[in-house]
């Protein structure tokens, strides 16, 4: 499904490693259920699952309240270039907003993998649907020599369907009948201070 190499000086390449099935997923994320199937709800509803900081997302008087209001749900570039920027927020709180949307030609392992280590929910739409990305099984080659690299397999991604507040709530992505064609687009997010 995902399925990439690539060299990572920093760690100790010594000896090859096989590690197989390594899962990470997103801790401590809010239940947040969208109030309609209405897409742009789904939208509010994700959003406000990935940014967890009312100030920040989405409600009336947050930061992101106008752009995560008036975006078509489904064009993750135009909402990528109305988010980012930086923020002062009702507390007096500085942030900045990153968000980097990646068209599936460009949707790699690595990225989704550095994100969960971070533990931050990424944005995805599979199957015309928006999704929050919150976690992956995954296998990692490392290489004996920094030259050989090291390559990653995505096998299983979580996903948190905002439509839901029951057990319809999550579900996966899995690459056995799925393939790397079936994801839409890719919205890597993040807040910090500014």
């Amino acid at each position: 499904m995902l399925a990439s190499s690539f060299a990572h000086g920093q760690q100790d390449q010594s000896h090859g490693d096989f590690l197989v099935n390594q899962e990470l997923r997103v801790g401590g994320l809010p239940l947040r259920a969208a109030s309609s199937s209405d897409p742009a709800a789904v939208l509010v509803a994700a959003l406000e699952t990935i940014f967890h900081d009312p100030g920040v997302c989405c409600g009336e008087n947050s930061a992101l309240h106008d752009a995560a209001h008036s975006v078509d749900p489904f064009s993750f570039k135009e909402l990528s270039t109305r988010i980012q920027g930086r923020y002062v927020l009702d507390d007096g709180r500085r942030i900045i907003v990153a968000a980097d949307y990646l068209p599936p030609s460009s949707i790699n392992p690595y990225q989704i993998v550095a994100s969960l280590v971070k533990n931050q929910a990424l944005l995805v739409e599979w199957k015309s649907h928006l999704y929050v990305l919150y976690g992956a099984v995954f296998d990692e080659i490392r290489g004996r020599t920094p030259e050989t690299g090291q390559v990653l397999a995505i096998h299983k991604l979580f996903l948190l369907d905002a439509r839901f507040s029951d057990a319809r709530r999550e579900t996966s992505l899995d690459r056995e009948g799925n393939s790397q064609t079936d994801l839409q687009g890719l919205l890597i997010l993040r807040v910090g201070p500014q």
